[in-house]
């Protein structure tokens, strides 16, 4: 337990769902959490409508005060206010920004920073989608003090978790958000008081991520069925995945993969027993949700009853 007579401040610096169940339980746990700082309101969806970030959500529902500044080097009036709050400590879950060096050495115990990988695999922007993208079976949530550098501090505690069977980037994001708060609640306790020993990254190991783009959620039917839903699981919803079918844009939402060895010209779509599935070198990827440009998204039986043309056509510009 903290010592009883000792009042920690707490801001906490988040912005997408991932940091909610930390916030949560600090809040639930009786921490002083006297200000949340998440990034500003952004356009969402396809009607762009500006919508708060979901911690900032969390904030307003438990009555913290929440800062959104555009950019924490260049804004002093922020700056000014944060100096003015003067927290004993920060906790940082998915804020989206570097922290500058001015901000890192106000609060007496610094910034601490859940960060879902094992690091120093995975550090950056992406490490959940890295972890799904390159077929990991074990990942996991690090806390560490934050410094100067990308996801380069030393470490509190890290948790190993599992990838138990396919995983979808907001399935494990969910599950690795909930391992990290539960680990930060069991160590902050302990880290507040002192006893805890905070361990050097092996820099020498480290891996990088980075922001993905809609390049990257492109599919290369070469790859593999397995490697193509990979993809799939990582990079839906956002940036999305997709291919070209007769000119437009098809967006591949929801995949399986056969273990019936395919026949067939490579990114061919084909009937597969009861399934729509697409030819890749090894294996089928058997197609389950799909949109077509400027269509809804759909089971693709149910694309195939209007569109039968689909079935013996090929993806990827070759239709």
């Amino acid at each position: 337990m903290i010592k009883s007579q000792e009042v920690v401040k707490t801001a906490f610096f988040g912005t997408s769902e991932f940091a909610v169940p930390a916030l949560k339980y600090l809040i639930q746990n009786g921490y002083d959490i006297i200000a949340v700082v998440t990034q500003p309101e952004k356009p969402v969806g396809r009607t762009m409508t500006i919508m708060p970030s979901p911690i900032k959500k969390s904030a307003i529902e438990n009555n913290i005060l929440v800062f959104e500044p555009h950019n924490l080097k260049n804004d002093d009036n922020f700056f000014k206010s944060f100096k003015h709050l003067n927290p004993d400590l920060c906790i940082v879950a998915a804020y989206g920004k570097i922290i500058p060096y001015q901000y890192l050495e106000i609060p007496r115990l610094g910034f601490i920073n859940i960060h879902p990988s094992l690091l120093p695999k995975y550090r950056g922007p992406s490490p959940i989608q890295a972890a799904i993208l390159n077929g990991d079976k074990e990942t996991g949530v690090a806390i560490i003090k934050l410094d100067e550098e990308m996801d380069h501090g030393a470490i509190l505690a890290n948790h190993k978790s599992q990838i138990i069977n396919y995983k979808y980037y907001k399935e494990l994001e969910s599950e690795l958000a909930e391992e990290g708060a539960k680990l930060l609640l069991d160590i902050l306790p302990k880290y507040i008081n002192g006893e805890i020993v905070l361990q050097e990254q092996d820099h020498s190991r480290a891996t990088f991520t980075k922001i993905l783009t809609r390049h990257d959620g492109k599919i290369d039917w070469n790859k593999s069925a397995q490697e193509i839903h990979n993809q799939i699981c990582a990079l839906n919803p956002e940036p999305g995945v997709w291919t070209t079918w007769q000119g437009k844009i098809l967006n591949i939402k929801n995949v399986g993969v056969s273990n019936d060895n395919t026949k067939g010209d490579i990114s061919s779509v084909v009937k597969l027993q009861n399934d729509v599935a697409v030819v890749t070198k090894k294996f089928y990827l058997v197609l389950r949700e799909i949109q077509l440009e400027g269509g809804k998204e759909m089971d693709a039986k149910s694309f195939v009853n209007g569109h039968p043309e689909f079935i013996g056509s090929r993806l990827g510009g070759n239709s």
